[in-house]
């Protein structure tokens, strides 16, 4: 197991005195690895840059345990919090260099502060350190004529140059635009992992979450996973999923919802998942993968009972084994049935191939059609409406499929088609969701 770097263990912070007394943290609690990048997310206000101080050894801990490479900070020596200091690099919002200097004098002045080196070695390191930051051709320039860019990566140099153990990059991009900003994460995220380096960064900008191992949100004071947030911005739904602890709860919540009222929900889940899909590949919360997962097989269910039909049916598209993965097959009371066929047969096949709708009277007179889900299962299928679930890339990734309109098996009517291209295009973003998700927990298991 990898080395504590920064454990918080209920840290809570204030600001003012008697009636003005302002709470800004409360019970902090949070273990980072050495060689970590963790992100901070959350509201102005919420008490980021606060936290970075305390972990920073810029502001003095008041209640709980800030301990940074096996320093404990509460109460500690100023001898002591100095030595802590000496192993982390600052990044900030503001680069803060001196514009009475160079580049190469600018990341030299780390370097005095820990002393120990000849004037010529720390120039030597510094122009290597500058070098590696892609500012070899502007070493004796001052900040004055660099771009915005290129100071904050002198500001990076500065922060590596005297080999941290930690960095603390508080709101880095925010003065960028947007290319930047990411070359700046970029090479900071290269730089670090090249060093074994704890990164602790806090920002809103939501383009370089793909940075992190792992994403942390602090709101209103108080920590918790990003995934914990975004489930927390849609309480009601989210509150409704966490308190279905057996599969067939949410299908009978949403059973006795009216159209309107599904739509709403469907469309809850979806903008969520569509916030997810930008972290999912730093997520790990089973958690929410079950949440999904319950959503997708109730969501399913009350699509096929709106559009009155008999049986809903969704199937994977499994791209890699050219295979159709049956993950949802319902009928009421019924349970989900696991099957799998080859991705060159039958209509769901068809459809998951050509990316089109298909909408058969009689799937029997369907050239397509294979009855062999029919004779495993001992269902007799008579109209059905078959449909492409898309990606954000417009790949196909299932096909969502009613049998038996009414019951009885009737035609589904045009407008049935357009309610369901309608329904599953929400339904895409959910599943791709729990899909990455699903892939990834078995990368990891692997």
């Amino acid at each position: 197991m990898q080395d504590r770097a920064i454990t918080l263990e209920k840290v809570s912070h204030s600001f003012g005195q008697g009636a003005l007394r302002k709470q800004i943290l409360f019970d902090i609690c949070v273990e980072i690895r050495s060689g970590e990048i963790i992100i901070v997310t959350g509201p102005s206000g919420s008490g980021k840059t606060t936290a970075l101080t305390l972990v920073g050894a810029l502001r003095s801990a008041q209640e709980g345990s800030v301990r940074v490479l096996n320093q404990e900070l509460n109460g500690a020596s100023a001898r002591t919090l100095e030595g802590v200091r000496k192993s982390i690099g600052y990044i900030f919002q503001s680069h803060n260099l001196l514009n009475a200097l160079t580049a190469t004098q600018n990341v030299q002045m780390s370097l005095l502060l820990h002393g120990g080196s000849s004037k010529q070695r720390m120039r030597k390191r510094a122009i290597e350190m500058l070098e590696s930051v892609g500012l070899g051709e502007h070493l004796d320039k001052y900040p004055d004529s660099l771009s915005g860019g290129q100071r904050q990566r002198v500001a990076i140099a500065r922060a590596l140059v005297s080999n941290p153990r930690i960095i603390l990059a508080d709101e880095p991009t925010a003065s960028l635009d947007k290319q930047s900003g990411r070359d700046v994460v970029d090479l900071m995220q290269k730089l670090a992992k090249q060093q074994g380096v704890t990164v602790l960064l806090v920002t809103h900008d939501n383009r370089i979450l793909d940075v992190a191992d792992r994403i942390l949100h602090l709101e209103d004071g108080k920590l918790a996973s990003f995934t914990d947030a975004v489930i927390s911005n849609t309480r009601n739904m989210m509150s409704m999923l966490a308190q279905n602890q057996r599969k067939g709860d949410l299908v009978r919540q949403v059973r006795d919802m009216t159209p309107e009222q599904f739509a709403a929900l469907l469309q809850q889940v979806t903008n969520e998942a569509q916030e997810f899909l930008r972290v999912v590949e730093m997520s790990e919360n089973d958690a929410f993968q079950s949440m999904l997962e319950q959503a997708l097989e109730a969501f399913t269910f009350k699509i096929g009972q709106t559009l009155e039909a008999d049986r809903t049916s969704l199937f994977l598209v499994d791209h890699e084994n050219q295979q159709l993965w049956m993950k949802i097959a319902q009928q009421t009371g019924g349970e989900p049935v696991d099957i799998r066929i080859p991705l060159n047969t039958g209509i769901a096949g068809r459809v998951a191939t050509t990316g089109e709708l298909l909408n058969a009277p009689d799937a029997y007179l369907e050239p397509a059609f294979n009855p062999e889900v029919d004779k495993r299962t001992g269902y007799r299928t008579k109209s059905l409406l078959c449909v492409p679930i898309k990606d954000q890339s417009g790949r196909v990734i299932a096909v969502a499929q009613l049998l038996n309109k009414g019951g009885d098996g009737r035609p589904f009517p045009r407008e049935d088609e357009e309610r369901l291209r309608e329904f599953m295009q929400p339904i895409g973003v959910i599943l791709e969701s729990w899909w990455r998700m699903s892939q990834r927990s078995a990368a990891a298991a692997n």
